[in-house]
């Protein structure tokens, strides 16, 4: 347990350093949120309902996570194979799983920045004022939506692994998590359909749990699931994982030449 602690907090560490170094990474870190929020901001600001700036300001910080996660998440197994490292990382004696989840870890952290940024942007430019009812069930809410964005990360990377340009499904996915997870359209106004689909998101309860610990209400069932979903993604990842692992060596595919 020890060694395998380690290994996630050194492994999270080193692939932490590298995306806050990358000038790509960065530049979409640093802009994308920002630009969503603005956007965002502006639209929220016609209605009358003095907390819908609020409500923007919230969804749009945890819309900035799920950016920074998504395309680097999808692309990360990507990014190996391109260094040459993909090979080696799956030959490593500890379980690949343990590899590859920090990367995905590491792009839901910077997403950190995204939400302090996006909040801080509308408390500087447009003055909206961050009030928490609960502080307590807001300071585990956030990392738990981190984290549970990452295990979503994870599934998304083993699931892409054998496809080349698997950067573009990252990208594909990216608008339409944030609109069926309610990040700022609220999920009453999509048909009856799309619900089980934002129920089956851990950034939908993450959401809620940010949401009813700074607005008022019960955010703990929220956080509850919110965990539960980020475990499962964990869960069926590794399965994923062990299955193109045990294709890729049988098939000698690995590096798709």
């Amino acid at each position: 347990m020890r060694q395998t602690v380690r290994l996630l907090a050194l492994g999270w560490l080193f692939h932490f350093k590298m995306l806050s170094r990358s000038a790509f990474d960065g530049f979409l870190a640093v802009l994308w949120p920002l630009f969503f929020a603005t956007i965002a901001f502006f639209m929220f600001r016609a209605g009358s309902d003095p907390d819908s700036l609020l409500f923007a300001s919230l969804g749009a910080a945890v819309m900035g996570v799920w950016t920074a996660t998504s395309l680097p998440s999808a692309s990360a197994l990507q990014r190996q194979r391109w260094h040459g490292t993909l090979e080696l990382l799956a030959a490593a004696p500890a379980h690949f799983s343990l590899v590859l989840l920090p990367i995905t870890i590491a792009t839901a952290t910077i997403g950190v920045y995204c939400m302090a940024a996006t909040l801080l942007w509308g408390r500087l430019v447009f003055g909206i004022e961050l009030t928490v009812e609960q502080p307590l069930a807001f300071l585990v809410a956030v990392p738990a939506t981190i984290v549970s964005i990452g295990m979503l990360g994870f599934l998304l990377a083993v699931s892409f692994v054998r496809y080349r340009t698997a950067w573009t499904m990252g990208a594909v996915l990216e608008y339409p998590v944030w609109l069926v997870g309610g990040f700022l359209v609220p999920l009453s106004l999509f048909p009856d359909w799309v619900r089980p689909i934002s129920w089956s998101l851990a950034p939908t309860w993450g959401m809620n749990a940010i949401r009813e610990s700074a607005l008022g209400g019960s955010p703990w069932p929220d956080v509850g699931m919110c965990v539960l979903l980020g475990g499962l993604y964990a869960a069926i990842g590794v399965l994923v994982l062990d299955t193109v692992l045990h294709a890729a060596r049988a098939r000698a595919s690995l590096a798709l030449s």
